[in-house]
């Protein structure tokens, strides 16, 4: 009778504290039975389930859900526990809809929630910090000079224990109460708009009780919002190749799945050494980011003429240039290997359609069209990220934001096929694999 009355008053104690409820602006963020309302971004369906009343985490791979649509200034409160001493995890706040360039995180902030790992620099009791180009003024001077908000004042409690967090987001501020005081914050922030994420990051935690009043609107602008989903999904559970074609034994142990990344060692013994998923896709914009982590070495690689051809010594041999050269690879559209998004060292840049501007036989704009405009790649051992457009026959290519290839015909291609991640002898390493399909 006593938890009846109070729950009719607008309140449920838990934890020997109120939470907010509906008659005073809050809403549920979770019901309580499953993920409605949230999206898993770079993580495996079995990574967040609903159960007992709690959102579970399994903590692999490393990774993110978020909400299905974006905050600007609100009032957010949770509970969360880790269920082994040292456990990792997090609540971010303003959050872009798709993890930065080769991490498994988004640009947004991060509202710590760790378990028992206590230094000068970071601490287990509401941390808040700018991650991957989010920024921020803390609300104190960090010891170190880091964007980073320690809290005033250690209150959270060791695993298994509950802790309670209310997070106040408005106007490009942060304020974190944790266990019923204030501790941390932030102010000019940017983003102040975005989506709100939990974090797996290797070890089991759970949350319930998500309660979130929306305040109103102080006008973020574009440029303080993040940037939004845009109905992509991920290629890569980041447990194993699941929707990748591997029955064939040779690729065992050679492609693999190693948490966020998806690596491959360039020595499988397939009879089709490349890397297929088990859909075929027509239309479809594909972000994938990639980087070649062998070590360089120099090779003479050729050099391209403006019509496509290998330039060539005035003696008849072939003309070439002495680059740090690291590995090969590529991404294969539609099921064909001539239809290769080249990821290589060479002298004109990653992105290049060797297939299409080899081959004599096509249309010279066919020819010179799958020439990098640009040479756009990271630096040997960093992340690159693709953004592949591929509608119709005709092919778009933007590599670290700038466009490699521009609206090229691809003739003879198929109008559906596989995706593919190519063999061609070398270490690759591949992450952030989403597809959003244009003709469905």
């Amino acid at each position: 009778m006593k938890r009846f009355l109070l729950a009719s008053l607008g309140f449920l104690f838990v934890v020997g504290r109120p939470v907010c409820g509906a008659e005073d602006g809050f809403r549920p963020l979770f019901n309580g039975h499953d993920l409605a309302g949230w999206v898993p971004v770079n993580v495996a369906p079995e990574t967040f389930t609903a159960r007992d009343g709690m959102i579970v985490s399994t903590g692999r791979p490393t990774g993110v859900i978020r909400t299905d649509h974006q905050y600007e200034n609100f009032i957010l409160e949770l509970e969360w526990r880790h269920m082994q001493p040292g456990g990792n995890a997090g609540l971010f706040v303003w959050s872009d809809g798709l993890p930065d360039v080769g991490v498994p995180f988004t640009r947004s902030f991060e509202v710590q929630i760790l378990d028992g790992q206590n230094t000068r620099d970071y601490t287990s009791h509401g941390d808040i910090f700018g991650i991957w180009g989010a920024t921020m003024t803390p609300d104190r001077p960090h010891p170190s000079g880091w964007m980073r908000c320690l809290p005033s004042e250690r209150r959270a409690k060791p695993s298994p224990g509950w802790n309670h967090y209310r997070v106040t987001c408005n106007d490009g501020t942060i304020k974190l109460a944790v266990n019923g005081k204030e501790v941390s914050g932030a102010s000019r922030c940017v983003p102040r708009k975005g989506y709100l994420c939990l974090e797996a990051e290797g070890s089991e935690c759970h949350f319930r009780n998500l309660m979130i009043k929306e305040l109103p609107s102080t006008g973020a602008t574009e440029a303080e919002t993040a940037a939004r989903d845009e109905g992509f999904v991920s290629l890569y559970s980041g447990l194993d190749l699941r929707g990748w074609t591997i029955s064939d034994p040779g690729h065992a142990g050679h492609w693999k799945a190693t948490n966020a990344i998806l690596s491959y060692d360039g020595k499988s013994t397939a009879k089709d050494r490349d890397l297929w998923t088990e859909k075929a896709y027509g239309d479809f914009i594909l972000v994938a980011d990639w980087r070649l982590p062998g070590k360089p070495s120099p090779r003479r690689r050729p050099v391209v003429l403006p019509n496509g051809d290998d330039a060539r010594n005035p003696d008849g041999s072939p003309k070439t240039r002495e680059i740090p050269y690291a590995g090969d690879s590529g991404i294969l559209l539609r099921g064909q290997e001539k239809a290769q998004v080249n990821i290589t060292c060479n002298t004109i840049g990653s992105g290049e359609l060797y297939g299409y501007r080899t081959d004599k036989s096509l249309p010279a704009d066919v020819r010179t069209g799958a020439i990098p405009k640009v040479k756009a790649d990271a630096p040997l051992g960093k992340w690159n990220r693709f953004v592949i457009t591929m509608r119709k026959d005709r092919l778009t290519v933007v590599l670290n934001g700038k466009t490699v290839i521009d609206d090229t015909q691809l003739p003879g291609l198929p109008g559906r096929g596989p995706i593919g991640l190519q063999h061609h002898g070398d270490p690759v390493q591949f992450t952030n694999l989403f597809i959003k399909e244009l003709d469905r």
